[in-house]
């Protein structure tokens, strides 16, 4: 907390929070007037007290317990609204002013709490799905709403002007607030050239105010604070005024009624997804210019307490504020200690500087503004329209801006969404699921088998055929896979269906598979499925899925398995024609002369041969050599197998071979020298023959032959292990 509070004296948060105050206080005052207005004349200052209220608790709470670096917080239009809407409604009813106000601020405090569970039960993580066509859109949107709804303060029009008629109204503009305007527009735009201690918003402030005053010197009129439409105007607040009219307002509390009160959770709920969209949407846009990140459901919570304690004060609500957050931002604030300046200065200045704030032009404001609409249109998109391949999402941009102006900012965003969905799906079918597609005799598992068997699968693997799939299996790709698997289903065994990159698996996918399920079973095949996790990205377990909608209940024509290997080298067994075994036999430990190496020696050499050897034997999961040590030994397996694992980096390992009883390894280090290179770990508890390099040279000067024979044995048997690899990786680049 302490490193939190030194951060409060770096500059640019001070000079931030000074320029957000500008923006933000006018706006506050200008948005409670508008609420408390609808209630009567009367309660307009009350409103202007509602509004720095806001101005000052939001910004208080908000941005020590939010988190959000940069983003200013204060009552905002979206609040506005809706509780101006809600007191012309009570006005209509004929409900007491006193009880209409009291309403008010159970509404900001029931809007808050729903903020606080939305944060608690995360729905703030929504935001994060967000397509950023349609954060685009939004900021290119709401530079020009901010831009059209300053252009009549800029031009001085009269008040209510539509901008629109402004534009094309000359002569309802007042070249002296023209002038203010454009000259805190050259002070914003020069500024950074001329000092880089005062940030251009700061700059064009005050070349705005000379300019007035520049402006009053030969216009007197000017020089006049009441009836003024060219600059604030006083506020009309006092220390004892705020502190007098809370207290009366909450020693009303017993004139309201439980119904009363419970016919507002509606309205409450309303407010509080306004407020939390615009919130995160101007969370979401801040990240966008900074290449930041927020915690939305901490800014949740937090906006929640900040709204609740603004209305149990007597402020209006409010929310994170797009204008006054991007002009901290421009203004040089880096942390979220500026939002803690906003809100100190917010109350100093309607308590203490009152008189300063109300000589600013409008103009000015205006002009700063404007200048920060402009620097929100965000252009990257008009690449988009360069590609027939983003064109759409041009589209989703275009479309969001459009609804943005016409309708608004919130069912914009629900558009844009929308769209983005529609593209996602589109793009979604347009892709294929089916990543790589082989047969048993183009991968064979990590299973290395003798020479006879190896050959009977190179015949007849093609009984098999494995698909590797990717991305989702859902409504829209369904089909697309269906008519994949049509004409396998017909000539095939097996089918294989590898799920490791499977992203997601709705119901109709499901029913797909059982549909190939009851296909094969016609025909007294399989369906394989390998790689069914427990957890898919989606945080769907596809185990119990598959088992729910009935994919796996038939075990007799479906059958699960952890990896692909696994399930390859159950097929291979299949085809080879080995028989599961309820009990297995015993393995019987095989004789040197029964191994594929030296079958038709002569008794006389064998014995020779095996004095030079040495047994090994290893219990399950023990080491028989680690990467890196001499290899210099070659190992026949008399029973038992033995599983290799070759590095992949960062500490890990792949299983990338299996050897059984009769097989060797070891074999290239034999014959390089070169130390090991992967590790070998028995399988299962394993009985070895080892055959060292050293005895093998002194075999080689006893038994030429038998050595040139071994040698040539081992050549060929790496050499066939290693055609088959390049076959497969051949296959792989294929695809």
């Amino acid at each position: 907390m302490t490193d939190f509070f030194k951060k409060l004296y770096q500059a640019g948060d001070i000079w931030g929070g000074f320029a957000a105050v500008l923006v933000a206080l006018p706006a506050s005052i200008a948005f409670g007037v508008t609420i408390y207005s609808a209630i009567g004349p009367s309660h307009a200052a009350l409103g202007a007290l509602a509004g720095i209220t806001g101005a000052t608790v939001i910004g208080l709470i908000a941005s020590t317990f939010g988190g959000t670096d940069r983003l200013i917080s204060a009552p905002c239009a979206p609040a506005a609204a809706v509780l101006s809407a809600f007191a012309i409604g009570m006005v209509a009813d004929g409900v007491p002013d006193g009880n209409i106000i009291l309403m008010l601020l159970m509404l900001g405090i029931l809007a808050g709490g729903f903020q606080v569970l939305f944060g608690f039960v995360g729905l703030g993580r929504l935001i994060k799905y967000i397509p950023y066509p349609v954060v685009s859109g939004y900021m290119t949107g709401v530079g020009l709403i901010i831009i059209s709804s300053q252009l009549s303060k800029f031009a001085g029009a009269p008040l209510g002007t539509p901008w629109y008629h402004a534009l094309v109204s000359p002569e309802l503009w007042d070249w002296r607030a023209l002038v203010v305007g454009g000259a805190t527009i050259a002070g914003i735009l020069i500024g950074p050239g001329i000092t880089k201690r005062l940030p251009g918003m700061i700059v064009g402030v005050l070349a705005g105010v000379l300019a007035y005053f520049g402006l009053a010197m030969q216009d007197a009129s000017l020089l006049e604070l009441t009836g003024n439409p060219l600059i604030v105007g006083p506020l009309g607040v006092s220390g004892e005024g705020y502190l007098a009219s809370v207290s009366q307002r909450w020693h009303e509390i017993g004139d309201l009624r439980l119904a009363q009160v419970g016919a507002l959770f509606g309205s409450a709920l309303t407010l509080a997804v306004l407020l939390s969209i615009d919130t995160l949407k101007t969370c979401v846009v801040l990240d966008q210019m900074t290449r930041s990140r927020h915690n939305p459901n901490r800014e949740l919570v937090a906006q929640g307490a900040a709204n609740i304690a603004s209305s149990s004060l007597g402020g209006m609500p409010g929310a994170g504020t797009m204008g006054a957050t991007l002009i901290n931002l421009s203004s040089g604030a880096t942390t979220r200690a500026s939002g803690l300046v906003e809100g100190v200065l917010a109350l100093l200045s309607a308590l203490l500087l009152s008189n300063f704030i109300a000589w600013i032009p409008v103009s000015a404001l205006a002009a700063g503004l404007i200048v920060v609409g402009f620097r929100m249109i965000d252009r990257e998109p008009l690449r988009f329209i360069q590609s027939t391949a983003t064109v759409f999402d041009f589209g989703v941009v275009v479309a969001v801006v459009v609804v943005a102006l016409t309708v608004g900012l919130i069912a914009a965003s629900a558009v844009g969404v929308a769209l983005a969905i529609v593209l996602f799906l589109r793009e979604q079918i347009g892709g294929t699921v089916v990543r790589h597609k082989f047969y048993v005799n183009q991968m064979s598992s990590n299973w290395h088998r003798p020479e006879s068997e190896t050959r009977i699968l190179e015949q007849k693997g093609d009984q098999a055929v494995i698909f590797e799939l990717q991305g989702s299996l859902f409504f829209g790709t369904t089909q697309q896979l269906y008519g994949l698997l049509e004409a396998e289903i017909k000539t095939r065994n097996f089918i294989i269906l590898d799920m490791k990159r499977i992203q997601s698996v709705d119901v109709t996918a499901a029913h797909l598979l059982n549909q190939v399920r009851d296909s094969m079973a016609e025909k007294g095949a399989m369906l394989l499925l390998s790689n069914v996790r427990d957890n898919l990205p989606n945080g769907r377990n596809l185990r119990e899925f598959l088992e729910q909608t009935g994919v796996t209940e038939k075990h007799e024509t479906v059958r699960l398995f952890p990896e692909l290997d696994a399930a390859i080298e159950w097929v291979e067994d299949r085809i080879l024609g080995e028989v599961e075994q309820v009990v297995a036999a015993p393995e019987v430990a095989m004789e040197l002369g029964e191994m594929e190496l030296f079958k038709g020696r002569k008794d006389e050499t064998l014995a020779d041969l095996e004095a030079r050897i040495t047994l090994r034997t290893c219990a399950v999961g023990e080491s028989v050599y680690s990467r890196g040590e001499p290899g210099d030994a070659l190992y026949m397996i008399r029973r038992g197998s033995v599983k290799i694992f070759a590095p992949i980096g960062a500490g890990r390992t792949r299983h990338i071979a299996s050897f059984g009883r009769g097989d060797f390894f070891g074999g290239l280090a034999f014959l390089d020298g070169r130390p090991r290179g992967n590790d070998a770990v028995a399988a299962s508890e394993t009985e070895m023959y080892v055959l060292s390099l050293e005895q093998f040279n002194l075999l080689a000067e006893e038994h030429k032959r038998l050595a040139i024979t071994l040698l040539s044995s081992i050549a060929r048997t790496l050499a066939m292990r290693l055609r088959h690899a390049d076959t497969e990786i051949a296959m792989l680049h294929e695809y």
